[in-house]
């Protein structure tokens, strides 16, 4: 197992948000967290990246105990966030936004990276020298999925990756998402288009008032009674 969670929790002073979490993640999984707006979906991922403290409870990646380590360790450690809404570096340009993702890393090992990321988004090689923040919604989505795969992500937290998107962009979104998966790579997904998020993972759960209320594979959940009538609208 390469991320373990075990009753997990944390809070915004008085407020609890997330609630006695268990979640595993295994090497080579594509895990998708489910639920409504306000169910502590972000606020997990933030929590396992290091960027919301945990009030109780443990993060373990690959059986190491990281819940104390800070978020810029986590990073060093593969742990690598994609976050809700893009959040590009406007004023850069698209290849210096990629290069910010290396910082850990060798330059002349980023560089072959970089080449990588050209031709697992073409778009973004010929847009390279263009200031970031003047690419369209997916080209933004897909420079910041870019900029945290130079980062070479043990495992990869994708925050709503189809937020705001037009319907065509969502499908490209999610069929990259599917690549990376086939590649090899491990996601733990936060999505709100539960229909699609569930149709590729492998195992999701449920979060509901910061509590994991349900748990399976992607298919089970796409037929469970609960989740159609709440999250799918069929």
């Amino acid at each position: 197992m390469l991320l373990e969670i075990r009753n997990l929790s944390s809070q915004y002073g008085r407020i609890k948000a997330l609630r006695g979490i268990d979640v595993d993640v295994d090497e080579g999984e594509l895990v998708a967290l489910v639920g409504a707006n306000g169910a502590g979906k972000t606020t997990l991922l933030r929590t396992i990246s290091g960027v919301q403290p945990a009030s109780e409870g443990s993060v373990m990646l690959a059986k190491r105990e990281i819940t104390s380590f800070s978020s810029s360790r986590r990073v060093k450690l593969g742990v690598i966030q994609v976050p809700e809404g893009r959040q590009v570096f406007g004023p850069m340009s698209v290849e210096d936004n990629l290069i910010l993702g290396s910082y850990t890393r060798e330059r002349a090992e980023a560089a072959r990276t970089i080449e990588e990321m050209y031709t697992r988004f073409p778009v973004l090689k010929e847009k390279r020298h263009q200031m970031a923040g003047t690419l369209s919604g997916g080209q933004q989505q897909m420079l910041t999925m870019g900029r945290a795969l130079m980062a070479k992500p043990r495992i990869l937290l994708l925050d709503e990756p189809s937020m705001g998107l037009a319907p065509l962009l969502v499908d490209e979104i999610f069929e990259i998402v599917s690549q990376l998966r086939a590649a090899g790579t491990t996601i733990f997904m936060v999505e709100q288009n539960a229909f699609m998020a569930l149709e590729i993972a492998d195992r999701a759960y449920v979060l509901e008032a910061g509590q994991i209320t349900l748990s399976g594979t992607g298919k089970e959940l796409l037929s469970n009674e609960k989740v159609i009538e709440a999250y799918l609208g069929i």
